[in-house]
């Protein structure tokens, strides 16, 4: 109870403080901006935004019955939560004038004061680039909560929320994205996120499930609840897709159509290569198998998707399947707790996307490319920069994770209790139940 009165007369500081922030300009700057890419990236925009729901229904499907909607709602409340900070000081850290390259100044962008009569950022206004990057951010840490599921508490999941949104995600997007950024400096190529947000959730991911683990409980198989909303989130984030990567132009062009192109292609080879893996090794095809392999493609295509050609993205989506399929079968045999495969999906096919960045991008696709083409064209130094990044950034993640992890934990005991295991976390953390399920509710909510 007293917690919730401290989040609540916190929000409500925030918002009060918002009242006596600076006024909006009488003018507005809109010299330079181009009416169709504004157009598109809106569109783009509110593509990102359903893949979160998307992910909800994807998560959601995978998990016991009796934490559907815990499951769900963590994706939901990142919305609100991370908005919220995103518009506060989320937004300056990631985009704000650098610090050393590795985080923007918290002042720049405060409340949002400087965004609406900022310079046009390249032909849309600044406002609209940062909440495109919003969606990013929001569905970042809502990655992580497939290795949460059916064990975390909920207050100690928002703590966590916002932990990593501000010390993780933050920190690498400036690093990745900004001009003055670290990586970004060292030529690093990332058009999508590939080390922002699907690395950052799957080595967090990694760390979480190890650090969660209880090595005396017997590793239980989950039973899916709901396939049809495995295959309805599936649809959703391969949809949403399409604004994730091929809105990351920034412009409604060539670049974008490309990526746009790259993305289904990579997405449709992994779910079909997922599925005839697992018919080689003796297991029936499904539509998780396939969901799952689909998602994979468009996590590895991710970083790669204005880099790369068409043909070369049905190459990285094939091999990303392979590679996280492997990954799967061998955490099912660990003491991981893993609970929906967030690693193997998002840690390892974002990882692979980098390597394959750094071994297939081409100038021809981005003319934008400075730093060269990748290694099977001959040149090293893109190949070399990727690697160096990618080592730097799952350092980076993994200590940063952990620690925050130990801070969370301490601020709130992050595991629930056996007996709210035993009930579930939908009516143990939020007193809710599916209509036709029927539980002991002899715990208090």
């Amino acid at each position: 109870m007293r917690r919730s009165i401290i989040y609540l007369a916190l929000l409500v500081g925030i918002s009060v403080l918002a009242v006596f922030m600076p006024a909006v300009p009488a003018t507005i700057n809109t010299e330079g901006i181009d009416s169709g890419d504004v157009a598109w990236m809106l569109a783009a925009t509110a593509l990102v935004l359903l893949m979160t729901p998307g992910l909800a229904y994807f998560y959601g499907g995978m998990i016991n019955t009796k934490n559907i909607i815990s499951t769900m709602l963590q994706s939901f409340i990142a919305m609100g939560v991370i908005s919220v900070l995103w518009i506060v000081v989320g937004f300056s850290l990631a985009f704000g004038d650098s610090i050393g390259g590795i985080i923007g100044n918290p002042a720049t962008f405060f409340m949002f004061q400087n965004v609406l009569d900022a310079p046009v950022f390249g032909t849309i206004p600044l406002v609209l680039f940062a909440f495109f990057q919003l969606k990013f951010a929001i569905i970042t840490p809502a990655l992580i909560t497939g290795t949460f599921a059916e064990r975390i508490r909920f207050k100690s999941y928002i703590i966590f929320l916002v932990l990593f949104s501000l010390f993780i995600y933050a920190p690498l997007a400036h690093m990745t994205w900004h001009p003055e950024g670290f990586f970004f400096q060292l030529g690093v190529l990332d058009f999508a996120g590939g080390t922002v947000v699907h690395m950052s959730a799957g080595f967090a991911a990694l760390v979480a499930s190890m650090y969660l683990r209880n090595r005396t409980e017997v590793k239980e198989a989950i039973k899916p609840a709901n396939i049809p909303f495995v295959l309805l989130g599936t649809g959703l984030l391969w949809f949403g897709w399409f604004g994730f990567n091929a809105g990351s132009a920034l412009s409604a062009g060539t670049l974008a159509a490309s990526a746009f192109a790259a993305t289904n292609t990579a997405s449709a080879a992994a779910g079909l290569c997922w599925v005839l893996f697992d018919s080689v090794r003796g297991k029936k095809p499904s539509a998780l198998g396939f969901c799952i392999g689909a998602v994979v493609g468009l996590v590895a295509i991710t970083p790669a998707a204005g880099f790369v050609t068409i043909p070369s993205s049905l190459f990285i989506g094939t091999m990303a399947a392979l590679i996280s399929n492997v990954v799967v079968h061998w955490k099912s045999k660990t003491t991981l707790e893993d609970t929906l495969d967030v690693f193997p999906c998002h840690g390892v096919g974002g990882a692979v996307g980098m390597v394959m960045t750094g071994l297939l991008a081409s100038t021809a696709v981005n003319g934008g490319n400075t730093t060269g083409n990748g290694l099977f064209f001959g040149e090293y130094e893109l190949f070399k920069v990727q690697m160096i990044a990618l080592g730097v950034a799952v350092a980076f993640i993994t200590v940063g994770s952990y620690i925050i992890l130990k801070i969370t934990d301490l601020i709130s005991p992050m595991t629930i209790s056996g007996e709210e295991k035993q009930v579930g976390s939908d009516y143990s953390q939020h007193g809710e139940n599916l209509p036709a399920l029927e539980l002991d509710k002899g715990i208090a909510a």
